[in-house]
């Protein structure tokens, strides 16, 4: 995982103290953490991280309401939510789910791309584009057609792994993410003619009618709680006949949840549904995982919807 975010209080003695704290978090003291977390509070009320962090050990107590309210006090004190206290929120129930904090997605990916690759594909087992790949060869196998585009966008493309997947069957790709440092890992790779900075869904909009034959979004809709929008934006995006292909985290139950790892799982039922709200038709839905998690598949699906 990417470094801990930290939001110095200006208070070299609270400061201190958050440290010492962490310290004691990470050997399991937690009610001491705890106890050297409110002293830093006590110090600079309006410390960001201390609160969210006092959050994560309330939480870990089993102390439901001192966690929500410790998480509420850090998205307050920062209201573009870099540390994502308002994704625990909705993991506790405390609020709907919701679209994820733009500024903690960006700083997410920006601490973690110096080592994201070795992280997803080492550790994680990553398999993502590979599953992409497949699905659409299977896809367009069926259809009778090639699986050769001219001009792909790699949603959420982070340093080009599924570019890197497609690279003999697409001519131009462009990338698109939140995080400046892993556009310049995605640079780096030479695959795209062209890379954007930016949130998925407006990088869409930017974008003409009837300009891709392939989108792709590998480990990238698990950032975003309703799917609808990037999917109908998507649809207006490609011509007739274009592809899109994604994977997604998924559940036994019902609609969209926010998993232990802080990333939305869809129900296949909602996926389904969103395709066919969006206007496309959807090709091929299977259960495939695309990484681990703590060494165990973790429950995914792999879709492919085509435009007519």
């Amino acid at each position: 995982m990417p470094p801990r975010l930290f939001l110095s209080s200006g208070d070299l003695v609270a400061d201190r103290r958050f440290e010492f704290a962490r310290d004691l978090q990470l050997k399991g003291d937690l009610a001491a953490a705890a106890e050297l977390l409110e002293q830093a509070i006590e110090l600079a009320p309006n410390f960001v991280s201390a609160w969210f962090t006092l959050g994560e050990i309330r939480e870990k107590l089993g102390q439901r309401e001192a966690a929500i309210a410790a998480f509420r006090s850090a998205r307050a004190d920062d209201p573009e939510d870099r540390h994502g206290a308002s994704l625990h929120l909705m993991r506790l129930g405390a609020e709907q789910v919701s679209a994820m904090p733009e500024a903690y997605v960006q700083v997410l990916f920006d601490q973690y791309a110096p080592r994201f690759e070795s992280a997803l594909v080492g550790d994680l087992g990553y398999r993502g584009p590979a599953l992409l790949l497949k699905a659409v060869l299977w896809v367009r196998a069926v259809a009778r057609k090639p699986a050769l585009f001219k001009r792909a966008i790699d949603l959420g493309c982070g340093t080009g792994l599924a570019a890197a997947a497609f690279a003999r069957n697409v001519d131009r790709f462009l990338g698109i993410d939140l995080s400046p440092r892993m556009i310049e890992k995605a640079r780096s790779t030479g695959l795209y003619a062209e890379l954007e900075v930016g949130d998925m869904l407006k990088g869409l909009r930017s974008k003409p009618d009837a300009s891709a034959e392939l989108i792709l979004a590998a480990d990238a809709m698990v950032y975003v709680a309703d799917l609808m929008p990037v999917l109908a934006e998507a649809k207006r995006v490609l011509v007739s006949g274009g592809v899109l292909a994604f994977t997604t985290e998924t559940h036994d139950g019902e609609g969209v949840i926010i998993g232990e790892g802080l990333r939305y799982a869809h129900s296949a039922d909602y996926v389904r549904a969103s395709v066919e709200a969006a206007g496309l038709n959807l090709s091929q839905l299977e259960d495939r995982s695309a990484r681990n998690e703590e060494n165990v598949p973790a429950p995914g699906l792999v879709a492919v919807a085509t435009k007519t």
